[in-house]
């Protein structure tokens, strides 16, 4: 038999996200990515630059990651992330197109998040950072 796949978040709910963003993501976010740039320009910085932009969801609106739930027909469960592409293709993507991209994407979701007709396709970037920035699953 095949096994059973589903997707799972964990966190809070939606009210309490839009609440967390309103009253204190929108311009903590905007501080945690100023900071996380200036981390990416040092060169030393840049992995911890890259953390942060990878966290950037969870400090704006307390999105967690999605976890994929494999069960087999044995009753096992087993959890793990989505699998991630190599990391040599993942630090060239960073290098030659992702941290100029990111910058772009994030400017455009505050944009959009500034509108309440913009904000749901905000929300849908805002999860999207990490696989901007650095192809991260």
């Amino acid at each position: 038999m095949t096994p059973y796949i589903t997707h799972r978040t964990s966190g809070p709910g939606c009210l309490v996200q839009l609440l967390w963003f309103v009253l204190v993501g929108w311009w903590l976010g905007q501080a945690w990515a100023a900071v996380a740039w200036f981390l990416i320009v040092t060169i030393v910085g840049m992995p911890f630059g890259i953390a942060m932009l990878n966290m950037l969801p969870q400090v704006m609106a307390l999105r967690k990651r999605e976890e994929v739930v494999v069960t087999r027909n044995a009753g096992h469960t087993y959890v793990s992330g989505a699998p991630q592409f190599n990391f040599l293709l993942r630090a060239l993507y960073f290098v030659l197109i992702g941290w100029w991209l990111a910058g772009l994407w994030i400017e455009a979701m505050y944009a959009l998040m500034a509108s309440v007709i913009g904000l749901p396709l905000g929300f849908w970037m805002l999860d999207r950072v990490p696989l901007v920035v650095s192809l991260r699953r």
